[in-house]
């Protein structure tokens, strides 16, 4: 027979009592996949952890939580019965203030209690109480969100930062397939698909060409504006960027 899985219940408590701080434990049980959603969907882990808690019917479960804020959830490890699962629950929050926080994850631990508490201890809450501290920070101080160029009806604006970075907006929906297929990225926080400048600038410039050549194919024009760099010292000025090819005119 296999072994029998340790009572997660009493198991909550054990570890909460073992973990730095003042923790309390609420357990509960899933009589449905769709009960567990609640709290498996602030799961702030995209790994092993997160994966079993979207895909597996939990069955039972425990929040731990600090009076700051902090939760854990705590679940048994599917098809592991001498092992618990814990991760990182995100705090409520704007989606925003997530912009450029690592998340946490989650990790496995043994059924021993102590030995859990411990690995909790090293391995998850030092990562947990840094990624909070970062989305408390954004919230109160929401990072710039680089100037977008201006949206224009059957058109994609690209502008060329001062950092190097590449931006590109556009309200035509089959344009994001050619921007995409030339190396863009959409991303949520800036609200516009980017090229790195890690890239270089001749690299950018032959994507840039290669999504006009696409778009030209569709009917749809490109218009590029190189933003000015703030101001230098005669020492630090940059180089002048490499000028832009010729954009094909969109097909009619």
């Amino acid at each position: 027979m296999p072994p029998a899985r340790p009572d997660l219940a009493a198991y909550a408590g054990a570890l909460a009592t073992r973990l730095p701080g003042t923790w309390t434990t609420a357990y509960s049980r899933n009589a449905a996949y769709a009960d567990q959603l609640s709290t498996t969907a602030a799961v702030w882990d995209a790994g092993a952890v997160g994966y079993a808690a979207s895909n597996y019917v939990l069955g039972h479960q425990a929040v731990l939580a600090r009076p700051d804020g902090a939760r854990l959830l705590l679940f048994d490890r599917p098809l592991r019965p001498r092992q618990f699962m814990v991760s990182a629950l995100e705090p409520e929050a704007h989606h925003d203030a997530f912009h450029g926080v690592a998340e946490p994850g989650g990790i496995s631990v043994p059924a021993d209690p102590a030995r859990a508490a411990a690995q909790v201890a090293r391995r998850l809450l030092p990562r947990y109480e840094d990624a909070l501290r970062q989305v408390r920070h954004n919230t109160a101080h929401p990072p710039p969100r680089r100037p977008a160029p201006p949206v224009l009806a059957g058109m994609v604006s690209i502008a060329w930062y001062p950092d190097g970075v590449v931006g590109a907006v556009t309200g035509v929906r089959d344009a994001t397939s050619a921007l995409y297929g030339a190396g863009f990225q959409f991303h949520p926080y800036q609200r516009m698909f980017l090229l790195p400048a890690s890239l270089g600038d001749r690299e950018q410039i032959a994507r840039i060409d290669m999504a006009a050549q696409h778009l030209a194919r569709i009917g749809v024009g490109v218009g590029v504006t190189v933003r000015p760099a703030p101001a230098a010292t005669p020492a630090t000025q940059p180089a002048p960027r490499p000028p832009l090819p010729a954009l094909p005119a969109p097909g009619r």
